[in-house]
């Protein structure tokens, strides 16, 4: 399971030979393991010689330890560092290999912040159940049970009314159980929450039920809240991974909406934030950058200052910073998604269809 700790070390890899960096679209439903292996192979093929020797021992991992559970692969691969990490991912990633100098990771840098860290919780009058969900995966963690709650036949009539307090007394019983009940699960989710420290909440159950638990919450966790979906709480886990999966995906969708549409026109306002590759590019070299946005697939070739790193897209005699030498890099994007990581803002992956408005398919609030 890829971790923060893991993206943080793949960004401060350092080494003198070129890294190959991996991604491999893997879910069974797309095609058969063989289909895979030929896909990976082809995409080597491409790299040509110099990464034989990774490329070599990307395709041992794929043939002998791989366990084909997963939906994506993400190997890094730099032998005379002795350096190999593997991470497979259930969450959907483009196919694609790079061999360059630090691992690629412009394919993971939004996948922590838009999957990672979820709480769930399904609810109903008795218990809860308690998820952590994390990258595509769901990890049943706890479950809590209160006092079961004894149904009421309606139409009782004037014997049972007058039987410890008839009908109405019985129904009294059964809502104070409930309540109670609904404030232990209340209870119990919110140390869950705070032990493993989600940035995401997704509560399941009945409509009428999660109308009287969300208020139960503590107001912290509340804001957390981004969605709910309808199952019973004792659904099965196929279930409740593919409605958490699609509440997950809707929320973030309609999350990078809203901030897209909030940069182009602060951008048009010329108010902390900043659109286009150039505009951007000098907003990281002066590390401005706390949020940086830019549609998958993105990828334009530039220029890199040998001295201070500074990058533009066309090459001058000199850096106008430092006066070093600029050499060529494949990809502008990639080295402002690694510094924007590195000095601890959020990147965001936009679809290739949302964004439209967005110049260059690049932008990024800005600090000061």
């Amino acid at each position: 399971m890829l971790t923060q700790q893991d993206l943080q070390e793949l960004i401060g890899f350092r080494s003198p030979h070129p890294v190959l960096s991996v991604y491999l679209h893997v879910d069974p439903t797309s095609g058969s393991s063989d289909t895979h292996k030929l896909r990976l192979r082809q995409m080597l093929k491409e790299l040509g010689p110099p990464a034989s020797a990774d490329a070599e021992a990307v395709i041992r991992y794929l043939e002998h330890e791989h366990g084909w559970g997963s939906r994506s692969l993400a190997v890094f691969s730099c032998l005379p560092e002795g350096f190999f990490r593997a991470y497979g991912l259930m969450v959907p990633l483009r196919s694609r290999a790079r061999y360059v100098e630090q691992p690629y990771v412009k394919p993971l840098a939004d996948l922590l912040d838009s999957y990672g860290d979820y709480g769930v919780a399904l609810v109903d009058q008795i218990g809860v159940r308690l998820f952590h969900f994390h990258l595509g995966e769901l990890r049943e963690q706890d479950v809590a049970r209160g006092e079961g709650v004894r149904r009421v036949k309606r139409g009782g009539g004037s014997q049972s009314a007058g039987r410890r307090g008839g009908t109405a007394g019985q129904t009294r019983h059964a809502g104070n159980v409930t309540d109670r009940n609904l404030q232990e699960a209340a209870d119990f989710a919110a140390a869950f929450f705070q032990s493993q420290r989600v940035r995401r909440i997704l509560l399941g159950g009945t409509e009428d039920t999660l109308a009287r638990y969300v208020p139960l919450l503590p107001k912290s966790w509340r804001s957390l809240l981004i969605g709910t979906f309808a199952v019973d709480r004792t659904a099965g886990h196929a279930q409740v991974l593919e409605k958490a999966m699609s509440v997950a995906q809707r929320v973030e969708r309609q999350q990078k909406e809203r901030t897209v549409d909030a940069l182009v026109t602060s951008a048009a306002k010329g108010r902390e934030a900043v659109a286009g590759l150039s505009e951007t590019l000098e907003a990281a070299h002066a590390g401005r950058i706390h949020t940086l946005l830019f549609r998958d697939g993105l990828r334009t070739p530039g220029f890199r200052c040998t001295g201070c790193g500074y990058v533009r897209l066309d090459v001058v005699p000199a850096c106008p910073f430092c006066g070093r030498d600029l050499e060529s890099i494949a990809d502008v994007v990639e080295f402002v998604v690694r510094r924007v990581l590195a000095e601890g803002g959020e990147v965001e992956v936009l679809p290739q269809n949302l964004g439209p408005g967005l110049a260059g398919g690049i932008g990024a609030f800005v600090r000061f």
